[in-house]
């Protein structure tokens, strides 16, 4: 079926808290997903942030994110006061995050509902049932706050090493506080489920996404140190990253651990299996980040500034989605499968038989033919006009090389700038990929101030938000018109 969707993240949708969360504006969303005819919404990653304030670079590969907890839910609840949440300032910024701010506003107010929950048999069951991760990704930060939130390769050796008896000293002295990162979980999954649940039965469905890494400051790098290339310190051998291009002279240094595939491949990739287990709970679909670096990855040693000096190294191949198969039968996966592709990568692709992604802002190379191309899509794609890393469509124009805006101008027939936007909506929108996500920038028309993300920068990253009463039925009955046009839905 041909279908069609948005991509925004939660932390994107208006709200008077600082950034989007899942409560009523999320449902309105939901609303506005269905009068625009669509089927999909795409978010990012939902785990907590850290440095950097990238969803890509997460403490935990399973925990939520704190600040998408919904205040006004939690006064419903009777765990907050309105009086309580307004001895805050949550800044002033309606199209934008300050995320030092929603720390320090955030995390007292949950810590104000904490103190009123009675534990109940719903609260015993989700800590039962995600024991695998939640345990130890309590702990981890409840540590990490006693250390002043270093990273734990900087605490003391005695904990940073696990040993058992400080293990056990932090479990006891820290048992109210870890019980509190719990809750916080509990919160936040519980105003997932309801808005998941919400939208599906309104027909909106959700494609979420997973980074092929994780964290080298994580949960998982710390208790499960086993399943990276770490060495007898338990410092990384080798992080990952991208070689050097045309766009990157000295590569892009990512910094994430690499995984130790021998040690995975020997309990069959359990630790795989679980995450992605979970993420067939929390999303409809799910999106693999870089899925090329499943047959073959870039390694780079620690301590190297740059990814210069990396090397391709083989990845786990079919024999990793061969064993996510057999344990939990067929999973929606959408494969990122962007970036330097070899045959390798491509038959790997078509063995999994997931579908790949066509971005239109990486079509127009004005001295030849290219796969992102509508011409070229094949049915078993999902279409982007761009993605999270790329510029608007009109920020794309204003800046992208002139030779390129004029091959694009030609392929699409926009004369104007102001016509550039709905013409990448059009060509993906008619494409025969199966799906087509649109950034909801896009829809609105708006130039590179609203972008999301430019890779390999920090500090000015993951800020977009949609400004209030944009989001109108009159836009809704447009992007339903165009979806109607090109038979999707």
């Amino acid at each position: 079926m041909r279908s069609s969707g948005i991509l925004m993240h939660i932390s994107s949708l208006p709200s008077k808290y600082g950034i989007g969360t899942l409560g009523k504006q999320a449902y309105e969303f939901v609303d506005f997903l269905k009068r625009a005819k669509q089927t999909y919404w795409q978010v990012l990653p939902i785990n907590p942030t850290s440095y950097g304030d990238s969803p890509y670079q997460s403490p935990s590969a399973f925990a939520g994110n704190p600040y998408f907890i919904d205040l006004d839910m939690l006064c419903e609840d009777g765990l907050l006061k309105q009086s309580e949440i307004s001895n805050y300032y949550f800044g002033d910024d309606s199209c934008g995050i300050d995320y030092a701010r929603l720390f320090e506003s955030r995390y007292p107010l949950l810590r104000t509902a904490f103190s009123r929950y009675e534990k109940d048999s719903q609260y015993e069951s989700f800590v039962e049932e995600n024991k695998f991760w939640l345990d130890d990704y309590a702990l981890y930060m409840s540590v990490k706050e006693d250390n002043h939130y270093k990273s734990w390769l900087y605490w003391d050796d005695d904990i940073r090493l696990r040993q058992a008896e400080a293990v056990e000293n932090y479990r006891r002295k820290m048992s109210r506080n870890i019980e509190f990162y719990k809750f916080i979980q509990y919160l936040f999954f519980c105003q997932w489920d309801k808005l998941k649940n919400y939208a599906n039965q309104n027909g909106i469905f959700i494609i979420g996404d997973m980074p092929i890494y994780v964290a080298l400051d994580s949960a998982e790098v710390w208790t499960e140190s086993e399943l990276f290339l770490l060495d007898e310190n338990r410092m990384p051998k080798k992080v990952a990253g991208c070689p050097p291009d045309a766009f990157s002279p000295t590569g892009q240094l990512w910094g994430n651990p690499i995984y130790d595939w021998n040690k995975m491949k020997k309990d069959g990739y359990e630790w795989w299996i679980k995450r992605i287990d979970m993420a067939t709970k929390l999303y409809d679909r799910v999106r693999i980040d870089h899925f090329r670096g499943f047959e073959s990855y870039y390694a780079i040693p620690y301590g190297e500034t740059t990814a210069v000096l990396g090397t391709w190294e083989k990845g786990p191949g079919i024999e990793l989605f061969d064993a996510i198969r057999d344990s939990l039968g067929d999973v929606s996966i959408i494969a990122e499968d962007l970036g330097f592709l070899t045959p390798e990568v491509h038959k790997l692709l078509a063995q999994t038989g997931y579908p790949g992604m066509k971005v239109l802002q990486f079509a127009f190379d004005p001295y030849g033919d290219s796969d992102y191309l509508p011409h070229n899509y094949i049915k078993n794609c999902v279409a982007y006009t761009g993605t999270h890393d790329n510029n608007t469509a009109v920020g794309w124009y204003d800046e992208a090389d002139r030779a390129s805006v004029k091959y694009a101008g030609e392929y699409l027939h926009a004369d104007r700038r102001a016509d550039f936007a709905d013409a990448f909506i059009r060509a993906v929108m008619s494409s025969v990929a199966d799906t087509v996500i649109i950034p909801i920038q896009d829809f609105l028309g708006l130039n590179s101030k609203a972008r999301m993300n430019t890779p390999s920068t920090i500090g000015k990253n993951w800020m977009f938000r949609v400004p209030d009463k944009v989001l109108t039925d009159v836009l809704a009955d447009r992007i339903a018109y165009v979806t109607h046009i090109y038979r999707r839905g």
